[in-house]
Formats: C-alpha cells, sequence, structure tokens
C-alpha cells in the first residue's frame, strides 16, 4: 500500500513551483512553435469529436518528460497520455497540455498550458500559462500571482458591490443552456467571453466575478486554473454548494461556478428550479 505524501512533502513541492512554471513555459514554446506555422498540418479527431493537434502531442512529451525527471515517483495524468492503470491518485500531476485546442485551430490566441497538483481530490498547486501573450499564472505559499509583460502581480478576486452590474465570463464555444438561460435573467451584466482556463484567470484577476460552466470539462481542463483561483481569494462549487473536488482523475466533473468571492450568493443567480432538474 503507497503511504499517503507527508505535509512536509506537499510543501517541498508546493516551493518547488518556479521548476513547473519553467516546463510549462517549455511547453508553451513547442506549442507557439506550431502555432506560428502558416499550416497546422493536419488536425485530428478523438473520440468525443475534440480537435488533437501536433502541439497538443508536443507539448505532453515535454511536461511528462519534464515532470518525470524533476518529481520522480508522483504519477502523471495527462490528457494527451495513456491512461494508467492500478493509479494511486493520493498525490498526482495533473497536465492539460493544450487546453482550448479550438482555440488554438481557429487561431484566437485564447488557449492555455495547465499543470496541476492534485492531493486527495484538492487541487494544491497551480500553473497556467498563455504561449501568445505570454502570461503566466501561478499558486505560491503566500497567495497567487501572474507573470506579465510589466512584471509579476500578486492576484486578488473581487467582491461585486451590491449596486454593481456583476461581471460573467463565459465560454466563447462552450457556452450551454443553463447559462444562456442565467444571462437571460442578468440582462445588466457584464459579459465577457475567452476560451480555455483564461476564464478562471479572469475571475481570480478581479477583473469578473462569476464564471458558471454547465458543460462537460476533465479534471485537467480546470484543476491548474481551479487552484490559482483558490490561491487568489475564489473558489469552485458545484451546484450542490459543496467546494469542487477531484475524486477521480478520469471522471467528468460535475456542472460549476467559479466566483471570486466564496460567499457571494452564487446559487440565487444561477439556480432556477424551472430548467435544473
Amino acid at each position: 500500500m503507497t503511504q499517503s505524501p507527508s505535509a512536509e512533502i506537499l510543501q517541498a513541492l508546493g516551493e518547488r513551483v518556479g521548476e513547473v512554471v519553467a516546463i510549462a513555459h517549455d511547453a508553451g514554446a513547442a506549442v507557439l512553435e506550431v502555432y506560428q506555422r502558416h499550416d497546422l498540418n493536419g488536425v485530428s479527431y478523438k473520440a468525443d469529436y475534440s480537435p488533437l493537434t501536433e502541439a497538443d502531442v508536443r507539448s505532453h512529451e515535454v511536461i511528462a518528460t519534464a515532470l518525470a525527471h524533476r518529481f520522480p515517483g508522483v504519477p502523471v495524468v495527462s490528457e494527451e497520455g495513456a491512461p494508467a492503470t492500478a493509479l494511486d491518485e493520493t498525490v498526482c500531476w495533473v497536465v492539460d497540455p493544450l487546453d482550448g485546442t479550438k482555440e488554438f485551430v481557429k487561431r484566437t490566441g485564447e488557449f492555455t498550458v495547465n499543470i496541476a497538483l492534485v492531493h486527495r481530490g484538492e487541487p494544491v498547486l497551480g500553473v497556467v500559462h498563455a504561449p501568445v501573450s505570454g502570461h503566466t499564472w501561478y499558486t505560491a505559499s503566500n497567495g497567487a500571482w501572474v507573470i506579465g509583460p510589466t512584471g509579476t502581480t500578486k492576484l486578488a478576486t473581487r467582491t461585486p458591490a451590491p449596486t454593481a452590474a456583476l461581471r460573467v465570463v463565459a465560454s466563447r464555444d462552450h457556452a450551454g443552456p443553463l447559462v444562456q438561460a442565467m444571462l437571460q435573467r442578468l440582462p445588466n451584466a457584464q459579459t465577457l467571453s475567452v476560451g480555455s482556463s483564461l476564464k478562471f484567470c479572469l475571475v481570480a484577476e478581479g477583473r469578473a466575478d462569476l464564471y458558471f460552466r454547465d458543460g462537460p470539462t476533465m479534471p485537467w481542463d480546470t484543476a491548474a486554473a481551479h487552484a490559482v483561483l483558490r490561491a487568489a481569494g475564489g473558489e469552485v462549487f458545484a451546484l450542490t454548494g459543496a467546494p469542487l473536488r477531484y475524486p477521480s482523475l478520469r471522471t467528468l466533473n460535475p456542472m460549476f461556478v467559479a466566483v471570486g468571492d466564496p460567499t457571494f450568493p452564487w446559487q440565487a443567480v444561477v439556480t432556477d428550479s424551472s430548467i435544473i432538474p
């Protein structure tokens, strides 16, 4: 039986987040090399009809190889990796080598490299890198930070003022009927549309208040940005009201709501008994 990692081991892993940021940057460079070509050299489609590109594969190879070298013994669960057998999911790296492949194919620039460390279903470290803009959001022992063109800035979520218009971020490609219904109930809301994990990052930066996802996602789609948002002061909830966790890393997430202020009464905003069974 595998022994659970101690708090000291988890802390040591967290203190090495700079190495994970460097790995994400290397993967982002591999993604950009493909992205900047005139021709993307063929896009294939997986069983769920989601696109797969050379950039997905190359980024996966960079990340999986580097994590195995730098953090031996910690399993890697990646969207593009082969399913592991008898996987001990007590502590794992959870990776989406190219989150927002549709945005990559459409050349919007709104795609990310996501690397998370998940311990007993809880995201405890996260790095989200946007190769086109060069921004990197990451967790640290003293909060969450973003590296941008002007340097490194600490992130802080915001609490919406009672009289201010709610700022809602929605998926560019995956806004479902419940999200559409919510937006109809909020005619004065300011709506921001963006792809990939950048939606969480807008909330973590205090530029948006709420992100409601009613379409299918996997842990690798969300865990890294989830960790960043929590470190910035926000939280992600399942519609039951419980904080979102990842008990199985290859099982679909439930619908969820990401908020900058965990005390915000989001259920009154997103829940409508006439459309949610």
